[in-house]
């Protein structure tokens, strides 16, 4: 289970690390950046409302497989389209299909933190999480000198992807199956139209999207609004993965003494000031003191949003995909859009948007309240 965290979080943050390299080796602007990296949302989108019923068809572990297969394939093809062949239409192609097995993957893993969450009746799931930002905190660390040293793409990429997959392969044979809705699609419709998860899914979204632009952005913004190595923005982002599982790791300490909804809005806060500090601080002790901020008011979010919709067993594994596709989507989808920005007002100017973002996620914190504290409100 907490492999399965971490091999996800492992190949994004690689993926991550070489994106400034993706963008020089294709002679990309910042918006033809964000439409390639559009592509992994399109994947994404097209194969995440049939997560819930391959889940349900086949178990999460089998799913997790494929989706780690899917997403190692394409990440080595991107590598080559950036690499050694030069096209952008190869690159787009595997981006695509990463986003295809990465999208599939998150929900089914989720679906499985959620299940063994609710087994053992206390909360864990931004534990799990904290896997994955362990592992992205390894992918980054690789990164580093993967970029410093030149190491083609393919080889990093390649390498890591198919190391993923054996794992994958091994780690979700003890996976337990999504006993509930195997008998009917009929629940996994019908909670897009519940309120309360409408509104977490905007909750985790707003969270998803300050925890993707960090991943996709912040490397680019320290490198060209201050003007440093592309070293020194990749350790930017190792910064703000290592706050961030640091969070995760304390989360549920901190959820089960104070409780959700002042803990998400502490979060919210945080996300915010950090930005702001990112993008106005000026200095060296401001800007990291701010990337440390942003991390941790990303860290808990996407976990307890998770943990939110599967508060009743009864529709858990629907809950959850829903607010896991709007989550996803938004960590994919928003970054992207960031680039457009980007070109018009600067890659270190366009962050500020993500702040505003943490408005409509204070706005809607409510909603992740356990039930029992809602119906006596």
């Amino acid at each position: 289970m907490v492999l399965a965290f971490a091999l996800n979080g492992l190949l994004f943050a690689s993926l991550v690390s070489r994106i400034p390299d993706l963008r020089s080796g294709l002679s990309l602007s910042n918006g033809s950046l964000g439409l390639l990296l559009l592509t992994i949302a399109a994947g994404s989108v097209i194969a995440l409302p049939s997560a819930g019923a391959l889940i349900h068809r086949w178990s999460a572990g089998w799913v997790v497989r494929w989706g780690a297969v899917c997403a190692a394939t394409g990440l080595t093809v991107a590598a080559l389209g950036a690499g050694p062949i030069g096209l952008v239409p190869l690159a787009a192609i595997g981006l695509f299909t990463y986003g295809i097995g990465v999208g599939i993957w998150d929900v089914a893993m989720n679906v499985e933190g959620a299940e063994v969450e609710r087994g053992l009746g206390r909360s864990i799931m931004p534990r799990f999480h904290a896997a994955f930002s362990l592992g992205a905190i390894a992918g980054a660390v690789i990164g580093v000198p993967m970029a410093a040293l030149s190491v083609p793409m393919v080889v990093h990429l390649g390498v890591l992807g198919a190391l993923a997959v054996v794992l994958c392969l091994r780690g979700t044979r003890a996976f337990l199956p999504a006993e509930e809705e195997k008998t009917s699609s009929g629940p996994a419709r019908s909670a897009w139209l519940e309120p309360r998860t409408i509104a977490i899914g905007v909750m985790v979204l707003a969270f998803t999207v300050a925890e993707g632009a960090a991943g996709d952005w912040l490397s680019l913004a320290l490198i060209d609004g201050y003007d440093v190595a592309h070293w020194v923005g990749v350790t930017g982002y190792v910064a703000f993965v290592s706050a961030m599982t640091l969070g995760r790791i304390g989360g549920p300490v901190v959820l089960d003494r104070f409780g959700r909804a002042p803990v998400l809005w502490a979060s919210a806060a945080s996300a915010a000031a950090g930005i702001l500090l990112v993008v106005l601080g000026g200095g060296v002790v401001l800007v990291a003191c701010g990337v440390v901020l942003w991390g941790l008011g990303s860290a808990l979010g996407f976990p307890v949003g998770m943990s939110a919709a599967a508060d009743d067993p009864v529709r858990s594994a629907a809950r959850v995909s829903v607010v896991s596709t709007i989550g996803y989507g938004a960590f994919l989808a928003g970054p992207p859009l960031l680039g457009w920005l980007g070109d018009h007002v600067g890659t270190l100017d366009s962050l500020l948007a993500v702040a505003l973002l943490m408005i409509p996620a204070a706005l809607t914190v409510f909603a992740a309240r356990p039930p029992t504290a809602v119906s006596q409100s």
